[in-house]
């Protein structure tokens, strides 16, 4: 009877220790379960968060511009011979014919000040010297007057003030310039030097050259005549353009006729005659665009065309129609350059405004005054602009322009920038001064980032493909053992470490022994071939004495003999080949040879993805179920037979794995093409140029770019495509993996 209830009590025991057994496997297998799929759900959650961030940070560079009106007066002055708005759009600047100069307040017309003229004479001539306020206007007895806008800033109550003025640097006397009325008047101003052209009564061109010194006796400027010249055109000019320097100066007749003279050895040489306009159409409007390098001309079909000097077959220079830009059929009235970008602002006689960008080559906005404009100006800042038509209506608009140098035109296609022979795709983020614009074309990194992919995996994927199979299927347990975790634990070294190691050790070894090196990669190959064949027609007793497995062993001397051997003959080859100097050969017959090129990153890069590729595909190819391997050996077949024809078809997953592993590595790595490349975004293949990869570019610039800035936004954009690239590689990864499975996962 007690050994019945013990009996059964203890099988109420087990049952209880078996249910709750039960119970906690039933709860571990839930939490395990949700576990994973959380940790799985937080992953997509993350991708997909980085991706959202970098739109947002993006999506603003293609925000279209947008003219918003503010104010409507009327502008008190008559005969507007020039109109400008300081830099932070409050104060309007106003000169009249008669000479009065008025200071408004943007927002509601308020006279700020007026002044006058120091010289009581009628003027015949207005130019604008520089983009910081400085004048000249030219008087009937043909003297000139320099004048210049001021505006000091004070914080009276802890308000900031503007208070503006007109100052005369070289003083209140008119400079003498023609014998005889001027009637048209350009010039430039620069830190030594002074340029004035202006067109005469009798139609010839005045053109006087000054040097601008500091005053021994004041704070102000004197000038001191450099040189003088007249030009007698075939043409009357409509048009008189000069850059600083002096550089060039160009005639523009109403028809279209140009001449175009450039100052050398002390006078003015005729370069080149052109008409800039087809049969019917007028010049009604020229001006340069920032930077003095393209010309602006307004036709009286409505089309404004950019033209600039571009490097000819002879050596010299000519100038070339770049684009066009329509903004009606009425003609052009005025073109308003940026101050600080390639953009400007266009009239047509109809009112019509357009808001343009030369190398993004799109208008960016447009709108109707509804009369004829008699004036209008932008500030520096390019947010305000004024109008004022010919009643003295005049309209305030704030301008939001952010990025207008952007567009899927300018990232991806090739662009033609001033200074350039042919449209290029060029990466060039900032310049030594504002008058050249930045450059931003992806096109350049994502060609250098699929490069330095290329090269690291044309190094990699024989070394480590054919490593894993000979370390899974033919090597001995015991040196698998030893190889196996050696290769893998090259996978925790810096990537740091090897950019450093490639760009100031390896990269400056390979330089001085080229040849050498190359011989390397040719021979060593060779050699392991034949030693192979020599080693399978050698004696029984000699292979029978090395055990089976170890045979990999034997190549280590032959290696390393085989690369004494290539650098031994590399000098004497280098010497009766490339004169003693490969590099520079290379350099003399048009193939740039950069120190840091694609070479070096393929070695560094490629010894960094080795041991990812050669880990997973070893693993892939030693998990292959050994049934099949003995089956096929069973069957026949040799050991060749059965890797190529079962044990690879059946780990063609995890090898496809292994390689998009790896080739997605080499795309997103930064530093060792950082360290290892002249960070040059050049579009070339050749393998000794270097290249400019997405992710070094981000990591070079990031630092430096200005928040929100167009250069910031392009940066994240870089990041984006890189996203895209690493993105879409995985996703032919997994299709194709997908596609071997099912396809040999049935052997």
């Amino acid at each position: 009877m007690s050994t019945s209830i013990k009996d059964t009590t203890r099988k109420l025991l087990d049952q209880q220790t078996q249910s709750g057994k039960h119970k906690r496997r039933k709860i571990n297998d839930l939490l395990a379960r949700y576990g994973i799929a959380i940790g799985g759900m937080s992953v997509i959650v993350a991708v997909v968060l980085i991706c959202f961030y970098l739109l947002w940070v993006v999506l603003p560079i293609f925000k279209p511009a947008a003219v918003e009106l503010e104010k409507e007066y009327s502008w008190s002055q008559q005969q507007l011979l020039h109109l400008e708005v300081e830099e932070y759009g409050e104060i309007a600047f106003g000169l009249g014919a008669n000479g009065s100069m008025q200071f408004a307040d943007v927002e509601n017309n308020d006279l700020i000040a007026n002044f006058e003229l120091p010289q009581q004479q009628n003027i015949t001539a207005f130019a604008q010297l520089d983009l910081k306020g400085m004048m000249a206007v030219a008087y009937q007895d043909g003297s000139v007057q320099l004048m210049k806008q001021d505006y000091a800033i004070s914080y009276p109550d802890n308000q900031r003030k503007l208070t503006p003025s007109v100052q005369y640097p070289f003083g209140e006397d008119a400079v003498s310039f023609a014998d005889t009325e001027v009637q048209m008047l350009n010039g430039k101003l620069w830190e030594d030097g002074l340029l004035l052209t202006g067109l005469t009564a009798n139609n010839q061109i005045v053109v006087k050259e000054f040097y601008v010194e500091q005053s021994f006796l004041g704070e102000g400027l004197e000038l001191e005549e450099a040189n003088s010249d007249t030009i007698q055109l075939g043409f009357t000019p409509a048009y008189l353009l000069a850059t600083q320097g002096p550089g060039w100066l160009y005639a523009i007749g109403q028809k279209g006729q140009m001449s175009a003279y450039r100052f050398e050895s002390g006078e003015w040489l005729l370069k080149e005659t052109k008409q800039l306009t087809e049969s019917g159409v007028e010049v009604t409007r020229a001006d340069f665009l920032l930077g003095q390098v393209s010309l602006m001309i307004g036709g009286s079909d409505g089309v404004i065309s950019q033209w600039f000097q571009v490097r000819n077959d002879n050596g010299g220079s000519e100038l070339t129609k770049i684009r066009d830009f329509k903004l009606a059929d009425d003609p052009i009235t005025h073109i308003v350059p940026e101050a600080r970008r390639k953009g400007f602002i266009a009239t047509d006689s109809q009112g019509k405004i357009g808001v343009f960008y030369t190398t993004s080559e799109r208008m960016l906005e447009e709108l109707s005054f509804g009369q004829p404009i008699e004036a209008l100006a932008i500030n520096s800042r390019s947010n305000k602009l004024l109008v004022v038509g010919k009643d003295r209506q005049a309209n305030t608009f704030f301008i939001e322009n952010e990025h207008p140098e952007i567009s899927w035109s300018a990232l991806w296609n090739e662009v033609f920038y001033e200074g350039y022979e042919e449209p290029t795709f060029t990466w060039q983020s900032s310049a030594s001064t504002n008058d050249y614009e930045s450059k931003f074309s992806l096109v350049p990194l994502s060609f250098g980032t699929l490069k330095a992919a290329f090269y690291a995996m044309l190094f990699a994927v024989p070394l480590a493909i054919f490593g894993a199979i000979f370390t899974a299927y033919f090597m001995a347990p015991k040196m698998r053992s030893m190889v196996k975790p050696t290769v893998e634990i090259m996978e925790a070294l810096p990537t740091v470490i090897l950019g450093f190691l490639a760009g100031l050790w390896l990269a400056p070894i390979i330089e001085e022994t080229l040849v050498g090196f190359l011989l390397t990669i040719i021979l060593l190959p060779m050699f392991t071939v034949l030693f192979g064949l020599a080693w399978n027609k050698a004696p029984d007793s000699i292979r029978h004495s090395i055990p089976d497995g170890w045979q990999a062993a034997l190549l280590l001397p032959v290696i390393i003999a085989g690369t004494m051997f290539a650098f031994w003959i590399g000098e004497p080859v280098e010497a009766w080949l490339f004169n003693g100097d490969m590099p520079r050969w290379l350099d003399d017959h048009g193939m740039n040879y950069d120190q840091r090129n694609s070479l070096v990153v393929g070695l560094a890069m490629g010894f960094a993805v080795i041991p990812t590729i050669f880990s997973i595909t070893e693993d892939a190819i030693f998990s292959v179920p050994k049934h099949l391997t003995n089956g096929s050996l069973a069957l026949g077949a040799s050991q060749w037979q059965t890797l190529t024809r079962v044990v690879l078809p059946t780990a063609s997953p995890g090898i496809f794995s292994a390689l998009m592993i790896g080739l997605g590595r080499a795309v997103g790595e930064t530093m060792i093409v950082l360290m290892a490349t002249g960070n040059t975004p050049v579009m070339d293949m050749n393998i000794f140029e270097g290249m400019r990869t997405l992710s070094a570019n981000i990591a070079v610039e990031m630092p430096e770019s200005e928040v929100g800035s167009s250069h910031y936004r392009v940066l994240f954009l870089a990041a984006f495509v890189l996203f895209l690239f690493t993105f879409a590689f995985n996703t032919v990864a997994e299709v194709v993996r997908q596609r071997l499975r099912n396809k040999y996962g049935s052997l």
